[in-house]
């Protein structure tokens, strides 16, 4: 299969980075990629451009990075409090999973993180601390730690409770 040479403008995934040079087979490149302006031609003007690509690709890559680690601060600072139903012995009818920690830090710190970053090996089916790594870069991973109660509060006795009034019933005569 003839292949040819193409410079990527954005992330391809499986195939390469921004600013990259990678040989893919030439109906790839000219129905898919070049169409949807993914990457263009090698040729001696663009790779003259290519300097300039690369240092897109880095101021990108050093802010993705600073982002990452504020966020990671802000997460490691967090502690949370999950309430679950559980039954009289303690067995959990719920789990807590990715999807409602996901949901959880976009409620508390405002950032929408994608579900597979988090690395819940199993749903969380028992009280107590909890931490979990969420991975927000590659080279950034924060541990989101918090605390699954139980959804039962505890039941005190208190003073017994007035006795409800008793509602009197009136009789209406029959005709």
């Amino acid at each position: 299969m003839p292949t040819t040479e193409i410079i990527l403008t954005e992330n391809v995934p499986g195939l390469g980075a921004e600013a990259d040079v990678v040989k893919v087979r030439r109906g790839y490149a000219r129905n898919f990629l070049l169409p949807r302006g993914k990457a263009y031609e090698v040729t001696p003007a663009s790779l003259r451009q290519l300097e300039n690509l690369k240092k897109k690709r880095a101021e990108r890559e050093a802010r993705e990075l600073n982002e990452a680690e504020e966020l990671a601060r802000r997460i490691n600072k967090l502690r949370v409090v999950f309430k679950l139903e559980t039954g009289e012995t303690g067995k959990a009818f719920g789990s807590i999973t990715s999807h409602d920690l996901v949901m959880r830090l976009k409620n508390e710190t405002g950032h929408e993180i994608e579900r597979h970053r988090v690395q819940l090996e199993h749903p969380i089916k028992t009280t107590g601390e909890h931490e979990v790594p969420i991975r927000l870069h590659h080279d950034v991973t924060a541990t989101f730690k918090f605390e699954v109660k139980s959804a039962e509060e505890p039941k005190t006795e208190a003073a017994p409770a007035a006795e409800p009034a008793t509602r009197q019933r009136t009789e209406k005569k029959r005709k």
